[in-house]
């Protein structure tokens, strides 16, 4: 919903498909699903300019697209391993109402070589003739902070094997002022588990550090506060408390846990972190 409305305010055309006829309607006469601070005057301004359309129809959204985006959820498996059966699902949609060149993203966090299977089920559902490129670009937003992270991220990763494809999506993002991290699809889907991973394991550090300081007689909120004050280690998520949660860290260190495993590779780092 944040990326449907800013991409709608920076001047571009934005469909969102969704799954609830219910919901659908209310978007279109501005009730958000959500709260998130400014979003509900964005959504109602560019609703009202008619560069934020809402449907349930695919045909009607993907056939005027040059860019569609993958935004759906990708919740943990009882293995840790992420479900990946809406993403699939949808973009065996996409592939059956592609009708021009277009390029289909993968927004939702997803394992290395997602999108290798995502082009794979796409191509199958296209119509002969139509030619499609795929590209992952993962999201990095804080809850309640959601606009500014998507207008100022520090960074915006663009993973793709097509310049083409590059070069339209490089062109989207004008007026979001992240740095671009352009590379390979491989290499974008990796980032959002490894950014994650490595915010969840400073996360059970301080908690690791402050427990010893407590048995030792040392100050464990001394001692986090002195090495976040070293440059190189700074002092976000480095305080001591209830462990890391919320919707991403524990389902992406989750899964980066068993994508390790799939590729013969065990990860005890991140286990002990778990």
């Amino acid at each position: 919903m944040v990326t449907a409305s800013v991409f709608a305010d920076l001047g571009n055309t934005v469909w969102v498909i969704g799954h609830t006829k219910e919901k659908i309607e209310k978007l279109k006469k501005g009730i958000l699903p959500i709260y998130e601070p400014g979003l509900e005057e964005i959504v109602k301004r560019n609703v009202k300019a008619k560069r934020l359309l809402f449907t349930l129809d695919y045909r009607e959204a993907i056939s005027s697209s040059k860019v569609v985006f993958i935004a759906v959820g990708t919740p943990p498996l009882p293995t840790g391993e992420a479900d990946l059966s809406v993403v699939f699902e949808v973009a065996k949609k996409i592939g059956e109402n592609l009708k021009r060149y277009t390029v289909v993203v993968t927004k939702s966090t997803v394992p290395v070589g997602t999108n290798k299977k995502t082009k794979e089920i796409i191509n199958a559902a296209k119509p002969a003739g139509v030619t499609f490129y795929i590209a992952s670009i993962p999201e990095f937003l804080r809850e309640g902070q959601a606009i500014s992270d998507t207008l100022h991220p520090d960074r915006v990763v663009i993973g793709t094997d097509s310049k083409a494809a590059e070069e339209l999506l490089v062109e989207l993002h004008e007026g979001i002022d992240g740095k671009n991290v352009l590379t390979n699809i491989e290499t974008a889907e990796m980032i959002k588990y490894a950014a994650n991973s490595f915010l969840a394991t400073k996360i059970s550090y301080a908690n690791a550090v402050a427990y010893l300081s407590e048995l030792t007689g040392a100050n464990g909120l001394k001692v986090l506060e002195a090495i976040g004050l070293d440059k190189r280690i700074g002092n976000q998520f480095l305080s001591p408390g209830a462990g890391y949660g919320g919707s991403c860290f524990p389902k992406d260190v989750k899964a980066l846990i068993a994508c390790s495993k799939t590729f013969g590779y065990d990860f005890s780092l991140l286990k002990d972190v778990e």
